[in-house]
């Protein structure tokens, strides 16, 4: 890769790690389901009107907008409000790598080699690690929904693989009309009409920049940029750069919010991005695509 390429490939990454502390302030300002649909109106509009028509069948669309969007999406926003912190989240979400694997032989037929399932098994020692860590020190049960977030991620992985969008942009901003209408509905089931009406009411700048980050800046640029990388370099260059992921959502978790590592955290991060990155190198595909890498909200590909 030329060095403006690996440049840019480190930008995608910072900009997905930061996303996570950027979520962690926009829900000082939002109920939980309200941001995550903010986010997806504000990644859809007015994008789509400018990507062309959608180049995937709506089953497509549709069926990973309600997967990744508003499941996936949904429960990592609630998992984060309920107390899971802004660094562990990024961390815990890279396990979507086992779960992508584990669909995938379940419903594709790709049976993982001997050196993926040692990686697999590897990175489901830091999960338990960091689950330790989480246990004696806040909510196990916003830990939980994190883990199911990561779980949602991986089956819209597979879903997205056998969808082989030929425009990963395109896709991403068609998936993200489909979220905003179920996740409004919950949110006002859920978080009820008074507390979103209250949010929208006090929106201030900081918390309209929190939607313009995590909508424009993490899915319309990084998926755009990721998707560029990916159409110019072979998939085993460009994936290696999404371990960087947590090392960012860490470190500017820690920088800008104040949350500390311990050492079981770190014991808990050596050993998932270890386990996924010796996953990640014996991974064959025929076709991958952005949504296959680690993100805030990802990726994998994939907030």
């Amino acid at each position: 890769m030329r060095p403006a390429h690996i440049a840019l490939a480190v930008l995608v990454a910072a900009v997905w790690g930061v996303n996570f502390t950027v979520i962690e302030i926009g829900l000082d300002h939002f109920p939980p389901l309200l941001f995550s649909a903010l986010r997806f109106l504000a990644a859809a509009l007015p994008a789509v009107f400018f990507v062309g028509h959608p180049k995937v069948a709506w089953k497509w669309i549709i069926g990973v907008g309600l997967v990744l969007g508003v499941a996936k999406f949904g429960l990592l926003f609630v998992a984060m409000d309920a107390g899971m912190p802004a660094g562990l989240s990024s961390l815990v979400l890279q396990i979507q790598a086992v779960f992508t694997a584990v669909i995938a032989f379940a419903f594709l037929g790709e049976r993982p080699s001997g050196v993926r399932a040692l990686g697999m098994a590897v990175a489901l020692a830091g999960i338990a690690v960091a689950a330790v860590d989480e246990g004696t020190s806040g909510p196990l049960g916003a830990f939980a929904l994190c883990v199911a977030a990561a779980a949602c991620w991986g089956a819209s992985n597979v879903l997205t693989r056998k969808a082989a969008p030929p425009d990963a942009l395109n896709f991403m901003v068609w998936v993200s009309t489909v979220p905003v209408l179920p996740l409004l509905a919950l949110s006002l089931l859920t978080e009820g009409p008074t507390r979103d009406y209250d949010a929208l009411r006090a929106l201030d700048w900081q918390g309209a920049g929190t939607v313009v980050y995590v909508a424009w800046v993490t899915t319309v640029f990084g998926f755009g940029a990721w998707g560029w990388l990916l159409r110019r370099h072979p998939a085993s260059t460009v994936a290696p750069f999404s371990l960087l992921v947590p090392v960012f959502g860490m470190s500017s978790a820690a920088l800008f919010l104040g949350e500390g590592v311990s050492g079981l955290r770190w014991c808990a991060a050596a050993l998932l991005v270890g386990g996924v990155g010796l996953a990640s190198a014996t991974v064959r595909r025929p076709t991958v695509h952005p949504l296959d890498a680690p993100a805030p909200e990802t990726v994998r590909v994939r907030s």
